[in-house]
């Protein structure tokens, strides 16, 4: 049994033809047919039966499957960190952040960095969420990198802050408050809110705010994302505390500077202390912290 036959019955059993197969593999039909007959017969048994046209695995076939690609992708993982502990510029950097980062910051911070270092070969690979959400996946080892607000009682977290992201008012073009360029907190409260949910790490910070007024607001809907907050404000559903990001001017929106209680958000690339961090990610890390100094 060798690296071949493995890669070829993987292949086979996802594609279920012989033919498409084969050119995926860029071998011949023969030559697949052949490697995969050698594999029945060393492990005495048949992986492959035809259904019409095509093959489908057999039940011996379907408890072979896993442990096939489970030993492929131990191996691409291990070829992986060999590389990169070599020092190579190749590699896959995961990247987690919260939405607010999702329309400037991370694809900004990405985009520069692909074209000051052209010699690295990167593939990033994104995921959005919320604060606590994506915290959870660094700690279980899903993202190398996240961009997110600092929560405490994460000790395994190294947070480093690069940036600031100061809360609005947004309200549409034609409600009463668009007069004004900045409010009191106290004057958002006759008028209904598209507010966070409590799932967003912006929620507590948001009903921080209201308490030091000792007011709370009509909440219309509650919300996890500011792109989805930022289109109901914009179709007259409500107005709503929120970061100033780009969308609020791309979808026409005025913004408020907020003058009582005035907050400005910090916001942090986090990784795990005393893990593991490709070169690739290293370097991408500085260079985000040398960016946003």
């Amino acid at each position: 049994m060798n690296l071949n036959q493995l890669e070829y019955f993987r292949t086979l059993a996802h594609e279920e033809h012989y033919t498409r197969a084969a050119q995926m593999l860029s071998i011949t039909q023969p030559s697949l047919s052949h490697a995969i007959a050698q594999l029945e017969q060393e492990l005495g048994t048949r992986l492959f039966e035809k259904k019409g046209r095509n093959i489908v695995l057999t039940r011996y076939g379907k408890i072979f499957l896993p442990y096939v690609e489970d030993a492929l992708k131990i191996l691409d993982d291990g070829v992986q960190r060999t590389r990169e502990l070599n020092g190579s510029k190749e590699g896959m950097i995961n990247l987690a952040y919260i939405y607010t980062m999702g329309s400037d910051l991370a694809p900004r911070m990405v985009r520069k960095f692909i074209d000051t270092f052209p010699d690295y070969k990167i593939d990033f690979h994104f995921t959005v969420g919320t604060t606590g959400e994506i915290l959870d996946g660094l700690k279980s080892d899903q993202y190398d990198i996240v961009f997110s607000s600092f929560q405490d009682g994460e000790p395994d977290i190294d947070f480093k802050k690069i940036g600031r992201q100061k809360l609005v008012v947004a309200v549409p073009q034609d409600h009463p408050l668009a007069i004004k360029d900045s409010v009191d907190l106290r004057d958002t409260i006759e008028y209904p809110q598209i507010y966070f949910s409590k799932g967003s790490g912006l929620r507590p910070v948001v009903d921080s705010m209201f308490e030091k007024i000792d007011q709370f607001p009509k909440v219309a809907f509650e919300m996890e994302e500011d792109s989805s907050m930022a289109g109901l404000v914009a179709q007259g559903f409500g107005i709503a505390v929120m970061p100033d990001i780009p969308i609020l001017r791309a979808l026409g929106l005025k913004t408020l500077d907020i003058y009582n209680p005035f907050y400005e958000r910090s916001v942090y690339i986090a990784t795990l202390k005393k893990h593991y961090l490709s070169p690739v990610a290293k370097a991408f890390i500085q260079f985000v912290c040398e960016e946003t100094k």
